[in-house]
């Protein structure tokens, strides 16, 4: 019989987690190590001793009543759970072996006992990706894009994905983006782009959503950006985090990456080679060049779709943090730059 999914931290002691684990483990500590990187989850690390691995990582729900709303409207734990439970196992890109996950359908409270692969290479997302490390997340990126090429419709037909069409996003974006924005703009000065875009931003929703959500369509990973990748011995990407799995235009993870994991100076100088190894690797895989063609404009309407993430996500972030403020300063600075050198303005 599996566990109850535990309430919080607290609820998770030794014969909760030998259940779960399936073998004795005994905790001799908790770390949190999600602050200032979850946005939406609580992580930890709990340090063990028993037969089985010296350390897990528990997620768990956030603490943030706005965080927790969002994760609850958008199905994030849901699909996370049923990411590990349904599709971990064929993911072309590494991810972390899951113990145990659980969720409530009705509460959306979940737990999740991952592989701690804290142990390999991170890149801080703050001081942004290099290129080799960028070209083979991106690599990487293709080869998830080009396994489930069209095939993401079952997915979100079974819950373990939301479509970027599903009419939940036009109705929750603009109020949290609009809170997340009135937020932020109190608390930080902003590049002046910024300002023109987020004031725009709501109006020009629906026709970026539209653009989205044309075919060809895949399951994105939704997140894909620095901190959400380790890079193991042999330099290949370990992904976490599954919770804004979806239907969409490929394309979008891609916009999302570059803009917001690679500085400015970085992105200038290899954004179109991404952009072309993308879709050379996309091919490689076996998709065909007639279902690749006019992406660079779906491209540049997605980069501008990515201004909604840093309101979203600083919505429910606490601002006086140095690692989460800096994580937005980083984030407008490259918008910035995207809105300069893609003319982003002439899309609204």
């Amino acid at each position: 019989m599996e566990p109850a999914i535990p309430a919080g931290i607290d609820d998770i002691d030794d014969e909760w987690l030998s259940q779960a684990m399936g073998s004795p483990a005994r905790i001799t500590g908790i770390t949190d190590i999600g602050t200032g990187v979850g946005m939406i989850g609580a992580i930890y690390r709990a340090t063990l001793e028993g037969d089985g691995p010296d350390t897990v990582v528990l997620k768990m729900p956030g603490l943030d009543e706005t965080a927790r709303f969002t994760a609850q409207i958008l199905r994030l734990n849901i699909r996370e759970v049923g990411f590990y439970r349904e599709l971990a196992a064929e993911s072309p890109i590494r991810v972390p072996h899951c113990h145990f996950g659980g969720v409530d359908v009705e509460t959306h409270q979940f737990v999740l006992v991952l592989e701690d692969v804290g142990s390999y290479r991170a890149v801080s997302q703050i001081e942004g990706m290099g290129r080799a490390d960028a070209e083979q997340a991106v690599d990487e990126m293709a080869a998830w894009h080009a396994h489930w090429w069209g095939k993401a419709g079952p997915i979100v037909e079974r819950g373990t994905a939301m479509a970027i069409h599903d009419p939940i996003y036009p109705m929750l974006l603009p109020p949290v983006f609009s809170d997340g924005w009135a937020k932020v703009r109190g608390a930080m000065s902003v590049p002046r782009v910024v300002e023109t875009v987020a004031d725009g931003w709501v109006e020009a929703l629906p026709e970026m959503l539209g653009s989205l959500a044309t075919t060809p369509s895949t399951l994105v990973h939704g997140d894909y950006r620095a901190d959400n990748m380790f890079f193991d011995e042999e330099g290949r990407v370990v992904l976490l985090d599954f919770q804004v799995i979806g239907q969409s235009m490929p394309v979008g993870d891609l916009a999302y990456f570059v803009t917001g994991s690679l500085s400015p100076a970085t992105a200038s100088e290899i954004e179109p080679g991404l952009y072309e190894r993308w879709r050379r690797a996309l091919a490689t895989e076996g998709i065909p060049e007639s279902e690749l063609d006019g992406m660079w404009d779906v491209y540049r309407g997605a980069a501008l779709f990515c201004v909604c993430y840093p309101m979203i996500a600083g919505a429910g972030m606490d601002l006086t943090d140095e690692r989460q403020r800096g994580l937005l300063e980083a984030t407008f600075e490259r918008f910035e730059r995207a809105a300069d050198e893609l003319s982003l303005t002439d899309l609204l």
